[in-house]
């Protein structure tokens, strides 16, 4: 198989939707010899500030001097970098390689009368084998939809639970209340597990979680609100925290957003629990921080003029946005680019960016079977006051002939649209 063919095979599962349940890939797993046992496994769920948190972690593990692996999604720019090893995505041979053996056991398993796994599924299989091959110290990995009934739930006895922020997004599946959206993300709590559970804006997840984890006899550390930044610019930002357990001083990270100083926290505290059982100082933690990187997440791309991606993908991710654009952009000219996918809260989201942005564009998500078609997209741009160009590399270039050299252009609404951006930005900047 070549790493074309194990793409296609890959995304060809696409067509057996999105099947919340362990049943399909707790088989897969075991006819592949269960390779996700053995792992020791840090297990990050939640709304907001998944992705970072994880990035974070891994970051300060590498600088522990452990063999790390992330397993993330969705990706930005290419399949690969939802499997990483030590920040080095998996290679496009290892990764057929891989793909070919997990689908022999994918046809053993239709043949014995099992249903075919999804996407998520087949990509979580891979990447669990890809962690067992590469003897792997750690593993940090992120939840993609929920977390009881997540494909990544499989993992039985994880080192931590991390519990990000908690808002709403696919009400959908997940249900419309904050209790409900709570309960789904605390499946991954596990018996006499440690359950860190960041900084919250609702109540409500604090009940819930603390419920779950007396019924699991699992320890709960609340992150406390407990921080001072003392500077925070577009270079990054210099924090003091106080947790029970220690002070920290001058930490930094080049994550940008008072977010991301919140993130950092659950690191802080992770960092904390594993040093007990584990040799990892605190140097590596303070390097971890510093190093770590996160694409798409109030990223500066470009300086003259400004060019933000950020992927802000349902209403908390826009508030967020719109504080980080008050923080650092307060004297610019802001135009946005915007796509959205239709599960999403569009309305609301155009209405928060709207209240920053002089100039708000419109556009289409590539690629995406939950995108709008143009029809729709026209017509939700009517009813929002806002303008519209359906192809999003056109108003991108668009965007950017609006600009002066001191204004910025902030590109958001959506990951795929973030990473599609940020390939197209490149290649421009490289024929430049």
């Amino acid at each position: 198989m070549t790493y074309e063919q194990a793409l296609d095979f890959i995304h060809s599962t696409y067509k057996f939707g999105t099947k919340l349940g362990l049943e399909n890939i707790t088989k897969l797993l075991e006819f592949m010899g269960n390779p996700q046992k053995g792992l020791k496994v840090i297990h990050v769920a939640g709304t907001n500030g998944k992705g970072s948190t994880c990035a974070f972690i891994n970051q300060m593990l590498i600088e522990a001097g452990f063999r790390v692996g992330l397993y993330t999604s969705p990706f930005l720019e290419s399949f690969n970098e939802r499997i990483k090893l030590n920040n080095q995505p998996i290679d496009n041979q290892e990764l057929a390689s891989i793909t070919e053996f997990v689908k022999e056991r994918i046809e053993e398993l239709i043949r014995q009368g099992f249903s075919h796994p999804t996407e998520f599924e087949v990509v979580t299989a891979i990447g669990f084998e890809f962690f067992k091959r590469k003897n792997v110290d750690f593993v940090v990995l992120e939840v993609g939809l929920g977390g009881r009934f997540d494909a990544t739930n499989v993992v039985e006895n994880p080192e931590i639970c991390v519990i990000t922020s908690i808002g709403f997004d696919h009400m959908d599946i997940l249900g419309s209340t904050i209790e409900k959206i709570a309960f789904e993300k605390a499946g991954i709590i596990k018996q006499n597990t440690k359950v860190i559970l960041a900084l919250q804006r609702y109540e409500e997840v604090k009940e819930v979680i603390s419920k779950v984890c007396k019924e699991q006899n699992a320890q709960l550390i609340e992150v406390e609100r407990n921080y001072h930044v003392l500077k925070s610019t577009l270079e990054g930002i210099v924090f003091d925290c106080v947790t029970p357990k220690g002070i920290y001083k001058n930490l930094e990270i080049k994550l940008l957003g008072t977010h991301q100083v919140e993130n950092a926290l659950n690191c802080v505290y992770v960092y904390e629990c594993l040093k007990e059982k584990y040799d990892i100082k605190t140097e590596a933690l303070i390097k971890g921080l510093l190093n770590a990187r996160w694409n798409g997440r109030f990223e500066v791309l470009i300086d003259t003029p400004l060019v933000v991606l950020d992927g802000a993908h349902n209403v908390d991710g826009m508030k967020v946005l719109v504080e980080n654009c008050k923080i650092y952009l307060n004297d610019k000219k802001i135009v946005a680019v915007v796509g959205i996918l239709k599960d999403k809260e569009y309305e609301k989201m155009i209405s928060l960016i709207k209240s920053v942005a002089q100039r708000v564009i419109f556009t289409l998500v590539p690629s995406q079977k939950r995108a709008f078609s143009e029809k729709e997209a026209l017509e939700i741009s009517h009813k929002c006051g806002v303008e519209f160009v359906p192809d999003f590399r056109e108003a991108i270039k668009y965007a950017l002939g609006l600009c002066n050299e001191d204004d910025a252009v902030i590109i958001c609404g959506s990951l795929y649209l973030v990473g599609a951006a940020r390939g197209f930005l490149k290649s421009m900047l490289s024929r430049l």
